[in-house]
């Protein structure tokens, strides 16, 4: 993509302006807090121009050199551009990519829910799996995952589950694994060895901070009452679960794992809140783009995204045509290769659509 001189050195001015402004050491914390962000957001896009710019002088003199009349000094001169001109497509794209706009919400903690879809128990015993897959990840990467909901089946796995992962870029890697997750096994109950389709749905929302959504008391409608188990069992002796209605949109929240009702309650409003703030995301990313769908899928839990076939020990991501045959692998949470092509493919069509 061709990339304006005069962006580049306006970006570089003001990242020697708050390079200067936070030298003088005379900021308010507020505002110290909000130029060093400016600063760390514009800093790599510079960094980045200068390396184009350090690699396109270097192929500058590497090309009068091959025109030298010293054969070995013409030759040594032949072979370094060649390699020059490799370290600066990829220099290039790097800078092109640090100019994509960011989603806002990249860095954000992740709100995680699986819910079992069509096949049963099966469905069930394949969103525990699911699960555990990100829970490996997550651990992986150094991540934390906090538990906020769950209702387990009675043959094992979820029928829901849902849960807060924490730490660096979570959002931004999780993203993409929204939509219908299916899987093809035979289960361990079928005495005749054939294979059972079942599926998944899998939701990964940015999680909100108080900042970005303001609740009004006198919008919610927040009922308390006793929790119960399976067949209604009784799990506890005091009306510790919450159901807090949110009246202006309708959704509606659940939360009775805990058994103290504040801590219901203050769960229940972290996914409430997640959800709003997703909505209103939602909203406007609507208003900018349209109906246009990006080449990794729209993220609706709708669309089917990925089929996990056990007999072939295989896992396809059908939005990017890739087959992985890794399956014990991923499920152990080895993700790595399959997210990172999801990423390499989202940057591709936006960088193609910015360059069209």
């Amino acid at each position: 993509m061709t990339i304006a001189p005069e962006r580049i050195a306006q970006i570089e001015a003001r990242r020697d302006e708050l390079a200067a402004q936070m030298a003088t050491g005379d900021l308010p914390g507020d505002r110290f807090v909000a130029v060093s962000k400016e600063y760390a957001e514009l800093e790599p896009v510079a960094q980045a121009a200068g390396e184009v710019r350090r690699l396109r002088a270097e192929s500058d003199s590497l090309s009068f050199m091959t025109q030298d009349a010293d054969d070995d000094l013409r030759a040594m001169a032949v072979e370094e551009l060649h390699a020059n001109r490799a370290q600066l497509d990829a220099a290039e794209r790097a800078l092109a990519l640090a100019l994509l706009p960011r989603d806002a919400a990249d860095e954000r903690a992740a709100m995680l829910e699986i819910r079992a879809g069509t096949g049963g128990d099966e469905a069930a015993l394949f969103a525990g799996d699911l699960f555990r897959m990100y829970q490996r990840y997550a651990d992986n990467r150094g991540w934390r995952v906090e538990l906020i909901s769950a209702s387990v089946s009675d043959a094992g796995g979820y029928k829901e589950v849902v849960a807060s992962v924490t730490g660096a870029g979570v959002f931004a890697r999780l993203k993409f694994e929204s939509g219908v997750h299916r899987v093809q096994r035979v289960p361990a109950t079928e005495s005749g060895g054939r294979i059972h389709t079942s599926a998944a749905t899998v939701a990964v929302l940015p999680e909100a901070e108080d900042v970005d959504v303001q609740i009004d008391d006198k919008d919610l409608r927040i009922d308390v009452y006793r929790s119960s188990g399976p067949g209604g069992q009784s799990v506890n002796t005091t009306d510790s679960a919450v159901r807090i209605t949110h009246l202006p949109t309708g959704l509606v929240v659940i939360q009775q794992d805990e058994k103290s009702q504040h801590k219901n309650k203050a769960k229940a409003l972290k996914v409430l809140r997640t959800r709003l703030y997703e909505a209103e995301r939602q909203r406007l990313a609507d208003e900018r783009a349209g109906t246009r769908r990006s080449m990794v899928g729209s993220g609706d839990r709708s669309e089917r995204i990925r089929t996990y076939n056990f007999p072939q020990g295989r896992v396809t991501d059908h939005r990017i045509n890739l087959t992985l045959h890794r399956l014990p692998e991923i499920l152990e949470g080895e993700m790595g290769e399959l997210i990172g092509a999801l990423i390499a493919q989202d940057e591709a069509e936006r960088l193609a659509t910015l360059d069209g």
